[in-house]
């Protein structure tokens, strides 16, 4: 099979792990900077044109899109969709996934239990807002923001507030959140595939820094996950028809809660703290599917 990997650098560690692990298992690997694309959108012949050819005989790819060029990546992944090449995550669903509210909403109407979140738009409701999730203090989180970024413990009614304020002020879309206390500044990462869990590390944040994101510093460990915690992740990635997704879980007193799932996530922390193969495990994935034939229709 020939399988492309969508990435703005192959120096990347998952960009360069994907294609090891294509060539590794027999495939012929291409890198295809999206950003360079031309989507040619044509009666009864979808096109995508790079380095000045046509994109052909690619049998599957896997985007790895950056939430900074989430539109344009998606158009070029829903283009080869249209083309009928096989993806590893679909372009509806990687919108979806990206857009926090949208998902949280997914996530609670599926019956998956996540953080209380609140979104409003009035100034004046600030108050009834941080009640609503019992705080203070509150998790305030922009919508487009990520690997921690745009994210504020607000620990007093006073902070939260002026938080609220600033955000409303630049125009910000964001949500408010309960904080959960118990998980104590750590996060579970769970790997999923398909229908199941792969790999999963918790994650631990700096003392005084309640983010565990290891972009910003947190630590990883390897963890094996309860069955309700498997099942929330597996449920989690399902209701977003996300297939290869990292699914991110607080442990709190009521059980697993999903906070996010990433339809790009990252292999380097999870790879080298699990010491488990996943690019492989995407491969074979992607061959599985294609040898049976249980690639998803077109959804654009």
């Amino acid at each position: 099979m020939k399988i492309a990997v969508l990435s703005t650098n192959p120096e990347l560690y998952s960009t360069r792990r994907l294609v090891e692990a294509i060539k590794q298992r027999g495939h012929e690997a291409v890198v295809i900077d999206h950003l360079k694309c031309f989507v040619m959108i044509e009666g009864g012949n979808p096109t995508i044109i790079y380095k000045g050819e046509p994109v052909e005989h690619l049998d599957a790819i896997i985007p790895r899109i950056g939430t900074s060029v989430n539109a344009f990546g998606c158009a070029v992944v829903r283009q080869f969709e249209l083309m009928k090449v096989f993806s590893t995550v679909k372009s509806q669903a990687i919108l979806r996934s990206r857009d926090k509210l949208r998902s949280m909403q997914v996530l609670a109407k599926a019956g998956i239990d996540v953080p209380k979140t609140v979104f409003a738009k009035n100034p004046s409701q600030v108050n009834e807002l941080i009640k609503q999730v019992g705080g203070p203090p509150v998790i305030i989180k922009l919508l487009e923001g990520t690997q921690g970024v745009g994210v504020v413990l607000a620990e007093s009614t006073k902070a939260a507030k002026s938080t609220i304020e600033a955000f409303y002020g630049l125009k910000a879309n964001f949500l408010i959140q309960e904080f959960i206390a118990e998980s104590k500044g750590a996060d579970i990462r769970a790997l999923v595939i398909g229908n199941r869990v792969v790999a999963a590390m918790k994650r631990q944040g700096h003392e005084g820094d309640f983010r565990s994101n290891l972009h910003r510093g947190g630590e990883g460990l390897a963890i094996t996950l309860s069955p309700e915690e498997e099942e929330a992740a597996v449920s989690a990635a399902r209701a977003l028809g996300i297939k290869i997704a990292g699914v991110d879980l607080l442990q709190s007193a009521r059980g697993p809660l999903v906070m996010e799932v990433n339809s790009s996530p990252g292999l380097k922390g999870i790879e080298g703290i699990s010491n488990i193969d996943v690019a492989s495990l995407i491969v074979q994935y992607i061959e599985d599917k294609i040898i049976t034939d249980e690639g998803d229709t077109v959804g654009v």
